[in-house]
């Protein structure tokens, strides 16, 4: 395979992942309670004003998916340890695992809503804590606000120096805040029409991009 087939195999594989994960973030808040999957300063915000209001059932609603995004990372790093050199066979181990809990809460009923939104958050942090970098460049597929900062650092520096490094660097942040944001709209809508079973959607991607590992 060509240089050029490979690095473009390489951003395929970091976008499919970033749809994944902006798709799984509208899910939850659209079809499953109004809870975010991997934004989880959203939800420790909304777990703090509930719990100084005294709604503690609303609080725990948003503090559980915080603790099971603790576990994923928890869960991931065990993964790829436990794969030793072979990084690649732990990262297909992480993806395999996600398919596998997306499919279960695509079954979920809205009775379950809080086990779900708790399954979400586990899977995206083990692809949090799988897949940080891309390119030479830290990223998360799940979340912008890194990307953001990264995307604006490399073009101002680009914008200064003309560095032909920091131009391609910015353009993978952008591209892949606008991948995550396509991944949520879609997400979003679809959950709204065909509620609980569009998790599969998402696990379709990361199908596709363990395909390309």
């Amino acid at each position: 395979m060509s240089e050029h087939a490979q690095h473009a195999d390489k951003f395929l594989f970091h976008a499919l992942l970033a749809f994944s994960g902006g798709f799984q973030d509208a899910y939850t808040y659209i079809g499953r309670g109004k809870v975010f999957a991997n934004a989880q300063t959203g939800n420790l915000v909304l777990m703090s004003m509930n719990l100084l209001t005294g709604e503690l059932r609303t609080a725990l609603r948003y503090l559980l998916p915080l603790l099971a995004f603790a576990g994923g990372v928890f869960a991931a790093e065990r993964i790829l340890n436990h794969s030793g050199t072979d990084k690649a066979r732990g990262r297909r181990r992480i993806i395999l695992a996600e398919m596998i809990l997306l499919a279960v809460v695509a079954f979920l009923p809205h009775s379950v809503d809080m086990l779900a939104n708790m399954i979400v958050s586990f899977t995206c942090a083990m692809q949090v804590e799988g897949f940080r970098s891309a390119f030479g460049n830290a990223y998360a597929s799940t979340m912008i606000i890194g990307n953001l900062r990264s995307g604006v650092d490399a073009l101002s520096v680009y914008l200064r120096k003309k560095d032909e490094e920091h131009r391609k660097s910015a353009g993978f942040y952008f591209t892949i805040i606008l991948v995550f944001a396509l991944g949520a709209g879609i997400g979003g809508n679809l959950t709204g029409l065909y509620d609980i079973p569009m998790i599969l959607v998402s696990a379709g991607c990361l199908f596709l991009a363990n395909l390309l590992i």
